[in-house]
């Protein structure tokens, strides 16, 4: 396993983080399969597991925390927090109310009292970068937080968050959780460039692009993953973009093959290799998957590789642009952009 340091923060972070969004309902796994896939990761060495207040509706704080129970100080503990909890209109967002609300909440479901990193799961357009700040400021010197991040911000939503930071003389996001993968690279077009001007640290999520780049699809085998049971539409390959994902997989399968390599371990090194990347976030699911995942760890991938990736993908190029999660919200909502 090697170790990074976190932006700017000092802190040593794994280059693979344990990602805790199928924990729980959503993933269909008990406590126990948890605690085994926690201990493993651990003892691989891996030191910060992510989770957030949305996942499983509360559930994988609770089985992280049950998890880590006793060696707490050992592990870099990230949670997030702004997606709806509920039906109730406030319990969701990044206004100061919830914030303040919600992390005690996570706190509690976590056992702890304090997380390491607090992020801000999307860019919540309704509320100022000043009231938002202003709050994860507070929550930080109150001794509940360590630091904060973002997650999924667009490039031009990161600039202007370090500037009110800086105009308001309030600490700044540290960190960066964008969507990253061979299949998704338009983060290296702006999003990336402006982490490394701000010294942000950079966590990656779906560097197996929902499990494209699992190893398990591939032309003329049926497409079984458990993203496929309920998001059926981005594995329909009648669709233009998941046609060029499934020709671009079978492309990339060759050049894992002639290196010797797994397609996830292809996939993983790739992500971590850009220098403006911390680390790669995997989600197993069961043991096998995390194993399969640490195979990864110690990947290197050769130039020779990396420029055979890009003939097959471009750089900065997207080749699912529509599910991307950092629109605009007036390209989505029509009365956003007429009078």
């Amino acid at each position: 396993m090697h170790y990074r340091t976190l932006g700017r923060t000092g802190v040593q972070v794994s280059s693979l983080v344990l990602g805790a969004m199928n924990f729980g309902k959503i993933g269909r796994t008990t406590q126990d399969e948890v605690t085994a896939i926690v201990d493993a990761a651990i003892e691989a060495g891996i030191n910060l597991i992510d989770t957030a207040d949305r996942y499983s509706d509360g559930e994988s704080e609770e089985m992280v925390g049950k998890a880590i129970a006793g060696r707490r100080e050992d592990i870099v503990l990230a949670t997030k927090a702004s997606m709806p909890m509920g039906d109730e209109r406030n319990h969701q967002g990044s206004s100061r109310r919830w914030l303040v609300s919600e992390l005690d909440n996570s706190l509690r479901r976590l056992g702890v009292d304090h997380v390491d990193l607090y992020q801000i799961h999307r860019w919540d357009p309704g509320t100022s970068d000043e009231e938002t700040l202003s709050a994860l400021t507070d929550l930080q010197r109150a001794g509940k937080i360590r630091y904060f991040g973002s997650s999924t911000f667009p490039a031009y939503r990161l600039v202007q968050a370090q500037w009110a930071a800086r105009e308001n003389h309030l600490s700044r996001y540290v960190t960066e959780q964008p969507s990253y993968s061979i299949l998704q690279r338009g983060i290296e077009t702006h999003v990336l460039p402006v982490t490394e001007q701000y010294g942000l640290g950079v966590l990656v999520w779906s560097p197996l692009a929902s499990g494209w780049l699992s190893g398990a699809i591939r032309d003329g085998r049926e497409i079984a993953t458990s993203r496929s049971t309920f998001m059926p539409q981005r594995f329909d390959t009648s669709i233009p973009s998941n046609r060029a994902r499934l020709d671009a997989v079978e492309r990339l399968a060759k050049v894992a093959d002639e290196a010797g390599l797994t397609m996830i371990q292809l996939a993983l090194g790739f992500v971590t290799a850009h220098p403006a990347v911390t680390s790669a976030i995997i989600g197993p699911r069961t043991l096998d998957h995390l194993h399969s995942q640490l195979a990864a760890a110690d990947t290197v991938l050769s130039a020779d590789i990396l420029d055979a990736i890009d003939a097959i993908v471009a750089p900065g190029i997207d080749l699912a642009a529509h599910e991307k999660f950092d629109t605009p919200p007036a390209l989505l909502d029509p009365s956003l952009r007429r009078r």
